[in-house]
């Protein structure tokens, strides 16, 4: 099934989506959004913004379950995982100068 039809995944998402190969709601479903943002960031070479781990979150979480949350809920399970060290956001040498 393709990741059209995803509450969170619009155009700017798809296009990451491609970027890092996934195609698919399964391929998806198999992901770590930690993984995946931190992949985006270092392929194509910006820090991007923390919502769009959070959107990847709430896309990988609908794709395993079927419950389609707003990106916004995974927000504070991002933020706490940061504090207690537990991710690590990639770091700002990977911005494009």
């Amino acid at each position: 099934m393709t990741l059209t039809g995803l509450r969170n995944v619009g155009p700017a998402a798809r296009k990451d989506f491609e970027i890092l190969g996934i195609r698919t709601r399964e391929e998806l479903a198999a992901c770590d959004a930690d993984s995946l943002y931190e992949k985006l960031c270092l392929v194509t070479g910006v820090l991007h913004d923390p919502c769009v781990h959070d959107v990847f979150s709430a896309a990988i979480h609908q794709s395993k379950t079927g419950e389609a949350l707003d990106w916004w809920w995974f927000t504070p399970s991002r933020r706490l995982r940061e504090q207690n060290g537990s991710f690590v956001a990639v770091s700002t040498r990977t911005r494009k100068i």
